[in-house]
């Protein structure tokens, strides 16, 4: 074991099965005292089941580790009141918040319903919120902490079949840039992933067959849920773990609002948002320069992700 973390209490939601589990288990195994927060439920967010989080609880113990279970929900303001609340009543303290927590309710924007819109919003972007907000309210007050939440490439570069789960995820991006200078000078770091893992979400039966009927119909996305452009096919959800538990260490104290992506071996930096070109008048453009000014500057070399297909006969 090491003691980049010692003394230190995290708190790792969603840390009952593949990428929470393996941050947990690092985090530990670097002498953190851990919550790992897990509801048990299935990966579209039904049903509920304690000891998926009593077996990462068990496996830390018997590793010498120190962690106790919290089974709340992210989706709500209790929830995520009472799982900052475990870490004070069993440790006295927080230094660490990993949102990690998310469930997947994949349809084309088309089919999609309202549940599952709302589903998704809730586990992961009211989540993030859920948590955040209290642990920040102790971060301020001892002037120290790290936010490490998990976005996609879903989000920050798109997924055919994924409204909500991309929403949700580019929503989680803008609220660390955001966190990150509202907490920033409290000595406090607030930084996102885009992980790159085979889990559960990623390799389910059903979410593999729908990736396979938008292949054949010639509808591609950005990678999928947690799976960056080009990467491998099976890429194991403990790779995650080094890079969020690197950031919760003193080394990254002063990485603060970035987005890193991790996959495999791959662990890249993101550019926040930027405009990539410009043009400019005095005044205001008109169409007639638009049609002739657009093709050879800003739209040059763009491609269409989705172009325009005949229909089946």
């Amino acid at each position: 074991m090491g003691d980049r973390l010692k003394d230190r209490v995290a708190i790792v939601t969603g840390a009952g099965r593949g990428i929470g589990r393996g941050i947990a288990i690092l985090m530990a195994e670097e002498g953190a005292k851990v919550v790992v927060n897990d509801l048990g439920g299935a990966a579209d967010g039904t049903g509920a089941e304690k000891k998926v989080a009593d077996e990462v609880v068990a496996e830390i113990k018997a590793a010498g580790g120190e962690a106790v279970a919290n089974y709340d929900s992210v989706t709500t303001v209790e929830g995520g009141e009472s799982i900052i609340q475990t870490a004070i009543n069993s440790f006295g303290k927080l230094d660490i918040l990993v949102n990690n927590a998310g469930i997947l309710r994949d349809r084309m924007i088309f089919n999609m319903a309202p549940e599952e819109w709302d589903a998704v919003i809730k586990v992961h972007l009211y989540g993030v919120f859920n948590c955040t907000k209290p642990a920040c309210v102790l971060f301020r007050q001892q002037r120290s902490g790290r936010v490490i939440s998990m976005s996609s490439t879903s989000g920050l570069i798109g997924n055919s079949g994924q409204a909500n789960y991309g929403a949700a995820k580019a929503g989680i991006a803008g609220f660390t840039r955001v966190i990150a200078r509202d907490m920033g000078r409290y000595g406090v770091t607030c930084n996102a992933i885009a992980p790159g893992a085979s889990t559960r979400m990623t390799m389910s039966e059903e979410v593999l067959a729908a990736r396979q009927i938008r292949a054949s119909k010639g509808v591609t996305g950005g990678g999928g849920a947690q799976s960056p452009v080009g990467a491998p096919a099976l890429r194991d959800p403990d790779d995650i773990a080094p890079i969020v538990v690197y950031l919760a260490t003193d080394a990254a104290a002063n990485i603060n609002g970035q987005t890193f992506g991790s996959s495999g071996g791959t662990i890249s930096l993101y550019h926040n948002p930027e405009p990539m070109k410009s043009i400019h008048k005095d005044g205001r453009w008109t169409l007639d320069e638009l049609d002739s000014i657009m093709p050879g500057t800003l739209l040059a070399g763009l491609v269409n992700p989705s172009p325009p297909q005949a229909p089946k006969q």
